[in-house]
């Protein structure tokens, strides 16, 4: 079952299912807000002229929408499908799976516990999540090292946890990707950014990071770690040292993330 509660923020990326298409727009339920509907626009669907909406859209279709904006006190929920590109698409879908499946194993350890999901969210699954950011996290982190999760963490659902985790997530890398927006007036700019993105690099400490020129003056940082905390403490290391290099420099340095 969903855990999510109340309304997705603005420029938050959320799964859709595709319920009612019209000529002007198409209406759809957010997977992970209690199926709260929302409202795709015609001219949203689509970058151009859209004459035959169905040609992008159709009923029952698992879409990844970008919202634009929120009245609770409506009800109403603004989303943008063109707003979202294959790579965010791609990512917040694996996000969204892995979030199904770590509440589905939530189910299983509560069962072996005898107790409800509700108890099984108050006694670990809350603090689990403050820590590692997603609960899938969690299940990925005890895997790949289940003592350091012991010295972390105690309490009488920790072996279930560690015993359902092992038995049902197998440990891959995970990728995450930044841009850095690096701007310099000084004569010799272009090198001072090269250095800022070098000390980046240098700051990834043997990590798999890789920073490439998407068309100046962005640049991507990518990084590839065992799970999704190491890999944005990585992200926020590499950045923070190209940032500062810069900025050091008398130029203009940010990091740019899209909404997950």
């Amino acid at each position: 079952m969903s855990r999510a509660k109340g309304f997705p923020e603005y420029g938050e990326l959320v799964v859709c299912t595709v319920t009612n298409v019209k000529n002007f727009g198409a209406f759809v339920t957010l997977d992970e807000y209690d199926d709260k509907e929302g409202f795709v626009h015609i001219r949203d669907v689509a970058t151009g002229w859209v004459k035959y909406i169905r040609d992008y859209i159709r009923e029952g279709q698992k879409i990844v929408c970008k919202v634009l904006g929120v009245d609770s006190k409506k009800g109403q929920i603004d989303l943008s499908l063109k707003s979202v590109n294959e790579h965010q698409k791609r990512e917040k879908i694996q996000f969204w799976k892995n979030d199904k499946k770590a509440e589905k194993l939530v189910e299983i350890i509560a069962e072996r516990m005898s107790i409800t999901e509700d108890e099984a969210y108050h006694m670990f699954v809350d603090e689990l999540v403050e820590t590692y950011e997603t609960l899938y996290g969690a299940f990925e982190s005890v895997v790949a090292d289940p003592n350091g999760f012991l010295e972390d963490f105690s309490g009488e659902w920790v072996e279930t946890f560690i015993e359902v985790a092992k038995e049902n997530v197998s440990v891959s890398s995970v990728q995450i990707d930044g841009t850095l927006v690096m701007t310099s007036a000084a004569p010799n700019g272009v090198v001072l950014i090269r250095k800022a993105l070098e000390a980046g690099l240098a700051a990834g400490d043997g990590h798999d990071v890789g920073i490439s020129c998407i068309g100046c003056p962005k640049y991507r940082i990518l990084v590839k770690a065992g799970d999704y905390k190491e890999a944005e403490e990585i992200m926020k290391n590499v950045s923070a040292a190209a940032v500062d290099n810069l900025v050091a420099a008398g130029g203009s340095a940010v990091l740019k993330r899209e909404s997950k």
